[in-house]
C-alpha cells in the first residue's frame, strides 16, 4: 500500500528542506533547485509560486535574485507546509464525498472506519505539528532516531493519561 502524499506536496516539502539545508540567508535561484531536486524548471516555478503565496519563501529579481526562507528554518512546521500544498489525510469532508450511490454515507451515525481515520489524522497533525524544516536538515537514520524517540514520548505520555483515566473511572 502506498502512502497519498500528493507530488506537490512531496516536491514542495523538498524544495524548502534544500533551501534549509543552503543555510540562512542563502538566495537560491528556481534553476538551482531544480538540478538539486531532479525536478523540471517549470514544476519548481509553480511550486515556489505555491510556497511564496502561503509565505513560506521570499523572492527578489535581478542579478542576485532568487528565494529565501521567509522564516528561519526551526519556525516552519512541516504541518502547516502539507496543509497549504495539498491538505490533511483525512477531513471529516471525506465522509460526504465517499457516501456511495447514496446522498449520505449508511455509516454517518456510527463508523468505525471514521474514528480510525480520525485517530491516524490526530496522530499525523501531532508529530508534523511538532517537526520544522531544521529537524529534517539532517541524515534519514538521524530523523529515524528523533521520529523513534517522538513516538515513544508521546506513547509514554498516552499511557499515563490512559492509567489515569481508569484510575478516575474507578
Amino acid at each position: 500500500m502506498d502512502m497519498k502524499v500528493s507530488a506537490q506536496e512531496e516536491y514542495g516539502l523538498r524544495c524548502l528542506l534544500h533551501m534549509a539545508k543552503s543555510g540562512d540567508g542563502g538566495s537560491l535561484s528556481i534553476p538551482e533547485i531544480s538540478r538539486a531536486e531532479g525536478l523540471s524548471t517549470p514544476n519548481v516555478a509553480k511550486l515556489m509560486r505555491l510556497l511564496r503565496l502561503a509565505g513560506f519563501v521570499e523572492s527578489a529579481r535581478g542579478q542576485a535574485g532568487g528565494y529565501t526562507l521567509a522564516r528561519p528554518a526551526n519556525e516552519i512546521k512541516v504541518l502547516e507546509v502539507l496543509e497549504a500544498l495539498g491538505g490533511k489525510f483525512y477531513a471529516p469532508a471525506f465522509c460526504d464525498r465517499h457516501a456511495g450511490v447514496e446522498a449520505s454515507c449508511t455509516h454517518s451515525a456510527d463508523c468505525a472506519i471514521r474514528a480510525l481515520w480520525t485517530a491516524i489524522q490526530t496522530v499525523l497533525d501531532d508529530l508534523l505539528r511538532n517537526t520544522t524544516l531544521s529537524d529534517l536538515v539532517r541524515s534519514e537514520s538521524e530523523v529515524n532516531e528523533w521520529i523513534s524517540q517522538r513516538l515513544a514520548a508521546a506513547e509514554r505520555i498516552a499511557a499515563a493519561a490512559s492509567a489515569g483515566d481508569s484510575h478516575i473511572r474507578r
